[in-house]
């Protein structure tokens, strides 16, 4: 793999944070014509918040203009990403985005791994209720997830130094965390992976789940994606028609299948038929459960074992946005399958849980 930043990571710390604004409900206001939610100006954001004054870390801000709803959210924009941490690098103490919550966990799973040997935090936060909303749960989003940017061990290392979101008072791994909630103030959880921190009257921050980089090492930031994948759920009463047709799409590379329980499928010909063929034709598979929470073993039933016998490649404890993220990522730096599926086994960056033998 190539972008290598030429400085090592152990930089003097500069007691600044970067908070990067892409766009989201935390700084949106009501139009009073339309009454929808609408992006407003990044300046009105922070005339919201006097507590910025009250930080011990210093603050500069990047804006995207104009700022994007999060269903706008693409690969192009997670490069951009990418290259604003990337060419701020040595800077900044950490990095703050703030970012819609609908495709939240695709962002942050998308950078854990785009932001190779990663020693600063990057948080991803946001909020359900604007930050100009009297019972918005903004404020407390932003200013803690300042504090845990700018968080440091006496050595001057960061306590955080990955990929998370913070929400309502839970510090998740990025490439751990879903969506789970589209109303409640806790949106988000890591169903297969403790909390990194929680934030009640003190910040906790459980040191024995946080990656430990190596401090000697450079970002190296990745910017190659290829979105040549789909998410396929499997259902009762799934078409073999319509399943042909996504299949044999040729520009198709790879499939995340979303399968039932410990990673099981109807045990139907034409399903393991088409399968075995595309995983043939060099289509990635991978195999992922449908559950919230819970691992896929391909070998615990029947029906399991037979998806490993057509060459599908277990997802693990993954979430569906990790293994989505993960695939485009290495389709992006790799054109042979057999390199995509032997690393989408590997745990790159704490992504999924590995048993001793594996």
């Amino acid at each position: 793999m190539k972008d290598t930043i030429s400085s090592l990571q152990m930089t003097p710390r500069t007691e600044r944070v970067l908070l990067i604004y892409t766009g989201g409900t935390i700084g949106m206001g009501r139009n009073p014509v339309t009454g929808v939610l609408e992006p407003l100006d990044f300046n009105h954001l922070v005339s919201c918040l006097p507590e910025f004054a009250t930080l011990e870390t210093g603050i500069d801000t990047y804006q995207f203009t104009p700022p994007i709803d999060s269903s706008d959210m693409s690969p192009r924009l997670w490069s951009q990403l990418v290259r604003i941490i990337a060419d701020r690098y040595d800077q900044y103490d950490g990095f703050v985005i703030l970012h819609g919550t609908d495709t939240m966990a695709f962002t942050a799973s998308a950078l854990s791994f785009m932001l190779e040997n990663l020693t600063k935090p990057v948080i991803l936060t946001g909020s359900q209720l604007p930050i100009g909303q009297l019972r918005t749960d903004g404020k407390e989003n932003l200013i803690t997830s300042i504090e845990i940017a700018s968080a440091h061990h006496a050595d001057g290392t960061p306590i955080v130094p990955e990929v998370c979101i913070y929400f309502s008072g839970q510090l998740l791994r990025g490439n751990r965390a879903t969506k789970m909630n589209a109303d409640g103030f806790k949106a988000f959880e890591s169903f297969n992976y403790p909390h990194l921190g929680d934030a009640g009257v003190n910040i906790i921050y459980h040191e024995e789940y946080i990656l430990r980089p190596d401090y000697t090492k450079p970002l190296i930031p990745h910017f190659a994606i290829d979105p040549n994948a789909i998410v396929f759920t499997l259902f009762p009463g799934v078409q073999e028609s319509i399943v042909r047709h996504v299949i044999e799409s040729p520009e198709l590379r790879s499939i995340v299948m979303r399968t039932y329980g410990s990673g099981n499928a109807p045990h139907t010909p034409w399903l393991m038929r088409l399968l075995k063929e595309a995983t043939s034709r060099g289509i990635t598979i991978i195999n992922i459960s449908q559950c919230a929470a819970g691992s896929v073993e391909m070998g615990r039933y029947d029906t399991g074992f037979q998806l490993k016998n057509m060459g599908v490649v277990s997802g693990h404890d993954s979430t569906v946005e990790s293994a989505l993220t993960k695939l485009m990522f290495l389709q992006g730096h790799y054109s042979d399958t057999n390199i995509v599926r032997t690393k989408m086994n590997k745990s790159l960056c704490g992504e999924i849980t590995l048993s001793e033998e594996e």
